[in-house]
């Protein structure tokens, strides 16, 4: 069943109106993990650190987060056809100044911006499609397909901007952004009418001041989670004064929400237990899904792919992820319990982890991670929609847009504890093993020993000289040592990983609630988390 809501014109077929309102959302899902594509290429070409480009993605999600709640007071404000134009021509302007700068600090307030946008973007495009769906089933879809292109977002990135960054400097993947703004730009102008959903509500009395205070949250959050680790923690005065900024504003936030009659966030989400349980599952389920970044790590800098190949490989993870969410949906439409789904989901996200656990080695051969990859994304899948629809029905129908405002939170928190959790294993852990190596080596080992005779021979009889050979030799060595530390470091992640999600596994099993929330979307203007 299908409501009339005069949007578009007459004479726009209802499926053609459809795809292009998902088509809507797909530039700025394209551009939200863009520098995670070729993030080496990323730093070299603004000439800063990988964490800086970390950052900037932490941005563009904090801004995302930060004005989801605000943004519902534009969307009121303005008809629905100016509203598209104007955040779309300022999409291609920010993606215009991202592809004219070379300096990263104009690019961090620019990504922060975007995420803005991205908001606006996501939220208009869903409640659309969602105000011409009058059924559960096609809300469930809808939440389905939306949520598919956006955990499909990073190898999908990467498939397309391989050759692109190979070829061209990285700047020019945002002029490509540009030119997918075009033609939806375009239909919309033509075909869409100057309607509004609700009738005109005025801009007055913003809570600007609970948008400054949690973004600002947000940003100091996915600061120290991404340089945290960099500068040794509390050790040094930036990130000790972070930390005790991120304190006050969040019981500022707290108090304001608290006493406010429109609270930013209705903390009253916080009282349904399985609202809370769910939140829990998504943060656990957040950190899995960034875990497949160690594994891309592992294929180029051991096994020595090129990043145009590894795209190739992560074409598994892409197929897993559209498997896993199409069962996912097929099992929400069916009325299953959460449990039923939650199981396979993270048991299929415990066996690739284990499985990968004892597949690192210095030399392997790519079809042996085909399968695992592809386990991975299935069960990524499986987790995500569930568990979204699961936290909006935990709660009442006059704060789902609380509860999605919060599960969307939890999202970007569990994004920058899986950067944290990365970078302390990648920084701390691996120069542990690096030094551990080290103190073990002794040039009167008789493997050593034997080891550096065959590569000074080895690179005498290719005409270097004997001291030069020598000094080659060593060199060999210590690459070796670095190479093991990689392994031990991502053997001793995905080891954590499978810890945490057999306890994850046994909770579930036995938490006796879990069957008593049933999967379904009330809401016909529900935007999404």
């Amino acid at each position: 069943m299908v409501r009339k809501i005069p949007f578009f014109k007459k004479w726009i077929p209802e499926w053609l109106v459809k795809i292009i309102l998902f088509m809507m959302t797909l530039p700025g899902i394209t551009i939200f993990f863009l520098p995670l594509a070729n993030i080496n290429a990323a730093a070299g070409y603004y000439g800063c650190e990988p964490a800086d480009i970390q950052f900037s993605v932490a941005l563009f999600y904090a801004g995302y987060v930060g004005f989801y709640s605000l943004e519902r007071r534009f969307f009121s404000f303005l008809a629905a056809k100016e509203y598209f134009l104007l955040f779309m021509t300022l999409q291609i302007m920010a993606c215009l100044i991202c592809y004219y700068t070379n300096e990263i600090h104009i690019l961090f307030p620019v990504r922060f911006i975007q995420g803005m946008l991205f908001a606006c973007n996501v939220n208009l495009s869903l409640s659309l499609i969602f105000t011409r769906l009058s059924s559960e089933r096609g809300r469930e879809i809808s939440f389905s397909v939306f949520f598919g292109i956006l955990i499909c977002a990073l190898p999908f990135n990467n498939l397309i901007t391989a050759d692109l960054i190979d070829s061209y400097n990285f700047n020019n993947i945002y002029k490509g952004a540009v030119f997918l703004y075009f033609p939806g730009f375009i239909f919309l102008a033509i075909t869409m009418r100057h309607y509004r959903i609700n009738s005109r509500f005025p801009l007055y009395k913003l809570d600007w001041e609970s948008f400054a205070i949690f973004s600002t949250l947000l940003i100091l959050i996915g600061y120290i989670t991404v340089f945290g680790q960099e500068y040794y923690w509390l050790e040094d005065n930036r990130i000790l004064g972070s930390t005790i900024a991120i304190g006050a504003l969040l019981v500022l936030l707290v108090f304001r929400q608290t006493f406010k009659k429109r609270p930013y966030i209705n903390l009253s989400v916080f009282r349904y237990r399985n609202f809370t349980v769910g939140l829990v599952i998504l943060f656990i389920m957040y950190i899995c899904r960034f875990a497949s970044g160690i594994t891309n790590s592992y294929f180029i800098s051991v096994l020595h792919f090129d990043p145009f190949y590894l795209s190739y490989i992560n074409i598994f993870n892409l197929l897993g992820l559209i498997t896993g969410i199409i069962v996912a949906c097929c099992l929400v439409l069916q009325k299953k319990n959460i449990r039923s789904i939650w199981v396979p989901g993270f048991f299929t996200l415990l066996m690739f982890h284990a499985v990968m656990y004892f597949s690192f080695d210095v030399q392997a051969d790519e079809f042996n991670y085909f399968i695992p990859l592809f386990i991975q994304g299935l069960g990524i899948g499986l987790i995500m929609v569930p568990t979204i629809i699961y936290i909006i029905s935990s709660v009442p129908l006059q704060i789902g847009p609380s509860a999605a405002a919060t599960a969307l939170a939890i999202r970007y928190l569990g994004f920058c504890a899986s950067i944290a959790l990365i970078n302390y294993y990648e920084l701390y852990q691996k120069s542990r093993h690096y030094n551990a190596f080290q103190d073990r080596l002794s040039a009167i080992d008789p493997s050593i020993k034997d080891f550096l005779h065959r590569q000074t021979m080895k690179l005498g009889g290719k005409g270097m000289l004997e001291d030069h050979a020598v000094k080659g030799a060593e060199k060999l060595l210590r690459e070796r040592v670095n190479l093991q530390s990689q392994l031990r470091f991502a053997m001793d992640y995905y080891e954590m990983m499978v810890w945490m999600l057999s306890i994850t596994l046994l909770l579930i099993l036995l938490f006796p609630y879990l069957n008593r929330t049933v999967l379904y979307l009330k809401s016909k203007r529900l935007s999404p988390a």
